[in-house]
């Protein structure tokens, strides 16, 4: 009996990876931006100073991937949230919920993850 993969049975389970892989990735940038991505881009909208300095995360996030040689799409901005949440949490601190960030002291953890919310609304990688 041989148990190798045809050509196409891999592309069928490669084709069915990917399709899981952006759903669990859409999912949890869909939870990154419930706990400080909506609050966060509308704050933005109301303090130029806030928008300009997720405008500079924004494009950090954007030239890590670059430079990774990822594309900025929903698999690599929930990656990279996902390691930003990670370290955050190795540190010991707790996750910032909405209520309680003061946007005129956010931390780098919480501009980062609001820079990529607006990354993933601006590629549609909801």
């Amino acid at each position: 009996m041989n148990n190798e993969l045809t050509p196409a049975a891999a592309v069928e389970l490669d084709a069915a990876y990917l399709a899981t892989a952006e759903l669990d990735a859409r999912f949890h940038l869909d939870r990154v931006m419930a706990m400080v991505g909506v609050d966060g881009l509308v704050e933005a909208l109301a303090q130029p100073y806030l928008l300009a300095k997720i405008d500079q995360h924004a494009a950090a996030v954007r030239e890590s991937l670059t430079a990774a040689g990822k594309r900025v799409d929903a698999l690599s901005l929930a990656g990279y949230a996902r390691s930003v949440i990670a370290v955050h949490q190795r540190h010991g601190r707790p996750l910032p919920t909405p209520d309680s960030i003061d946007w005129a002291a956010a931390d780098w953890t919480v501009l980062r993850l609001v820079a990529v919310c607006h990354l993933a609304d601006a590629t549609d990688a909801f």
